[in-house]
């Protein structure tokens, strides 16, 4: 049992699961749901989703030294011949048998938190703006303390326990994003994390479609504060609408609350907006500059300094952490292509009515050269994708920008409007393929001059960085 993350008895317990075959020797170093992600000494949880089920992937994970296994007790029942050769001889894995593998996922990684009492929890969640938020916090943070986040956008009621997995002694803190997108996550992986710190960025539209209203999403990021005690600190935007809804939720259970905005932190003042080369501002009188462009990242920074100060962190910490942040791909990131001159703001990582409203607005204030917009469906908008996608089409052509649509739910919305002044002009790729983004790269480096910017924005899944490739690979064009 040496070395494992929990014991076996540990493990039963909190999943109040049933020992189905046992190895030789209980121990587990790591945690994986893929089975091209597992290790030698691994546990292997296999999901089941709408496509497809995990089970189908046990002899993989097995293979590739997978030493603990859970089961779905469902899907053992319904087929014992499939799982009755590993139990056989000297099994090279325990087997354990669950209610539901991804509720024992989390119940095992809400245990394994338990294991580190000292450990100063950060939940942070929020319609968008999360990632960013976290990725500054940790280069704040990380100038006082030893500290351990999730890797990229891994926030989901997967995501999130698989990341506590990497909690190890000597971290201090404990910085994770929270995600969700349907009814009851947020809860779940709030009982997984148990913030002592919360941190919300804003209440959008993310998900509307499957939430309904923006009070439902306030609702479910609430939840957040599900486990808050009388040391508990909720971190909130004093401008959004839901801020005094937000702050007495946090409230009843027990929490203080922590309003952030332009203006309203002590100590921090406005200076300028550099544009697309960042923000300046001061930090007890000291100069500082975020080099991530947007207000809204100016207000994402705001909440990670009332964070900081909140633990305790000098002036000279936060400024030193500044001065190491750099850009997440896919996240405003401003690249500049020497040898055309031109700009390319790529932040096409995601993309919601509000992140797209926010990214029109950022480069629209640039103030030299042209402006082209090359924006992507915005995914999982349900029953408000219509409507959401031609707000953000007359906003974009109301801009004044070359504007560029790619995806199906764009071209549906243009459609609808060709009618209407200025639509004739926007060209439309319905196709996503890399046909189509060899035609825009073109089409953009035919009319684009030095000085010139371009913002590219969708969602993750139209992979619109492809289009970057394109545009900044060397050569001469054809």
């Amino acid at each position: 049992m040496t070395g494992t993350l929990l014991s076996l008895d540990e493990l039963l317990s909190a999943t109040g699961g049933s020992l189905l075959s046992s190895a030789a020797d209980f121990s587990f170093g790591s945690v994986a749901t893929d089975s091209r992600k597992v290790t030698a000494g691994s546990l292997f949880v296999p999901l089941i989703g709408e496509k497809q089920d995990g089970h189908s992937y046990i002899p993989q994970a097995l293979e590739k030294g997978a030493s603990v296994v859970l089961v779905s007790k469902q899907s053992y029942g319904r087929n014992p011949g499939f799982f009755a050769p590993f139990f056989t001889g000297k099994p090279s894995a325990t087997f354990i048998g669950v209610d539901n593998t991804l509720h024992a996922l989390q119940a095992a990684a809400a245990r394994y938190v338990e294991k580190f009492p000292g450990l100063i929890k950060i939940g942070i969640t929020g319609s968008s703006g999360k990632t960013t938020t976290k990725e500054i916090a940790l280069a704040l943070l990380s100038r006082k303390y030893k500290v351990i986040a999730n890797e990229g956008n891994l926030n989901s009621e997967t995501g999130l326990p698989l990341s506590v997995f990497n909690i190890r002694e000597g971290h201090e803190v404990g910085l994770f994003e929270m995600g969700m997108n349907r009814r009851d996550e947020m809860k779940e992986i709030s009982a997984v994390l148990k913030p002592r710190y919360a941190v919300i960025t804003n209440i959008g539209t993310a998900h509307i479609g499957i939430l309904g209203s923006r009070q439902a999403i306030a609702e479910e990021k609430s939840r957040v504060f599900d486990h808050f005690t009388a040391s508990s600190v909720a971190f909130i935007p004093k401008d959004d609408d839901f801020a005094v809804f937000l702050s007495e939720t946090a409230g009843r259970k027990g929490g203080k609350s922590c309003f952030y905005g332009e203006d309203s932190v002590e100590g921090v003042r406005f200076v300028r907006n550099r544009g697309l080369l960042g923000t300046d501002f001061t930090i007890d009188g000291k100069a500082v500059t975020l080099s991530l462009p947007g207000s809204y990242n100016y207000r994402n920074a705001l909440a990670a300094i009332c964070l900081a100060r909140e633990l305790g962190l000098s002036a000279d910490d936060i400024i030193e952490g500044f001065s190491n942040l750099r850009p997440l791909f896919g996240r405003c990131e401003l690249i500049s292509d020497d040898r055309r001159g031109i700009r390319i703001l790529q932040d096409c990582y995601n993309a919601n009515p509000d992140s797209m409203e926010k990214a029109v607005d950022l480069i629209s204030s640039d103030d030299s050269g042209s402006h082209f917009l090359v924006l992507g469906d915005m995914l999982e908008l349900g029953e408000a994708s219509s409507d959401s996608h031609r707000a953000v089409i007359s906003q974009a052509v109301a801009s004044g920008a070359t504007v560029i649509l790619v995806g199906q739910e764009m071209s549906a919305a243009l459609e609808g409007m060709r009618g209407q002044a200025g639509m004739q002009d926007v060209l439309c790729f319905p196709d996503k393929s890399d046909g189509s983004i060899l035609k825009i790269a073109g089409l953009l480096k035919a009319r684009m001059s030095p000085g010139d910017a371009v913002l590219i924005k969708g969602s993750r899944g139209m992979a619109l960085e492809r289009l970057t490739k394109c545009l900044t690979d060397g050569g001469e064009d054809e």
